[in-house]
């Protein structure tokens, strides 16, 4: 998935044995799901784009969660933008990328409303091309905690690239404490508590690389076809599941700071985005995620 993954297992007859289950869990999904594997489902349904693809339960879910996100962000979460990802120069892993992107031509159209996802089949518009991203990254997670206490496990974390779930009983025998890392601050910007659910962050910062002279990253504006030029550069969401997370992050901020968590009203998640002069907002709902704790100024 292009990213280190942390996984913390608590209790259970065998931890050994559970974090060995959920290293192959992971490996499994990263197979099916990458775009940068030739022989991946996700790759198999860009081939054949117009066509009914049969595919796994795993990709199933997927798709069906990615179409789900389109809905629940009014569009703002598009998992078909991979044509306009590719133009911008991300082509290839990001650890295979370096400083530079290509000018990669990409004829693909963003299209996710005619996505159809059948009980073992999924169908992309012809033209279309489907990029798991981070809500890839953040079902993961969900999946493999869930999996994790099924099969025995007191408790778990998953933190797949920053996108981190977590259920049942902490190392210390409470909950769990997970920590809102900045890129321009060397300690986390907060400390967030929670006994279940999960935490993500999306932003501007991180996979970065030139094309042309330009700063670029990965994450697309759908109305635009080109990279954010949000004035947010930095959104954590702490929603019930780690892929609703991921979408509402990236809804968040594409929207600026204006207006930015009005999309979450009724989806019970919470929030704290940092725009680009430094300024940190929240959502009311965080400070009972926090406790005594306090954020972390940015801006002087």
């Amino acid at each position: 998935m292009g990213s280190e993954a942390h996984l913390v297992v608590v209790g259970g007859a065998d931890a050994d044995d559970l974090l060995g289950m959920a290293v192959a869990r992971i490996e499994r999904l990263e197979a099916l799901w990458s775009r940068f594997r030739g022989d991946s489902e996700v790759s198999e349904l860009n081939r054949r784009a117009g066509t009914t693809v049969p595919v796994s339960p795993e990709t199933v879910e997927l798709v069906r969660r990615a179409v789900e996100g389109w809905w629940l962000s009014g569009g703002a979460f598009d998992p078909t933008v991979l044509g306009a990802v590719v133009r911008a120069g991300y082509d290839r892993s990001f650890e295979a990328l370096g400083d530079a992107g290509t000018h990669a031509p990409s004829p693909t159209v963003t299209a996710a409303a005619d996505i159809v996802v059948g009980t073992d089949t999924v169908a992309l518009p012809a033209g279309a091309g489907f990029d798991p991203g981070g809500i890839g990254k953040g079902l993961a997670a969900d999946m493999v905690v869930a999996e994790l206490l099924a099969a025995g496990a007191h408790g778990a974390c998953v933190n797949l690239g920053g996108d981190v779930a977590v259920a049942g009983t902490g190392p210390d025998g409470a909950g769990w404490t997970v920590a809102v890392e900045h890129e321009l601050r060397p300690e986390p910007l907060a400390h967030l508590g929670l006994s279940s659910g999960a935490v993500t962050t999306s932003t501007t910062l991180r996979r970065r690389w030139r094309q042309g002279g330009q700063l670029r990253h990965h994450l697309v504006d759908p109305r635009t076809g080109e990279p954010s030029g949000s004035d947010v550069d930095h959104v954590t969401v702490v929603a019930g599941k780690a892929w609703v997370a991921e979408v509402l992050g990236k809804a968040v901020l594409l929207r600026g700071s204006t207006y930015c968590f009005d999309i979450l009203g009724g989806t019970g998640a919470e929030a704290l985005a940092v725009t680009t002069s430094g300024e940190v907002r929240t959502t009311p709902g965080l400070a009972a995620y926090m406790g005594d704790s306090e954020i972390s100024v940015l801006a002087g």
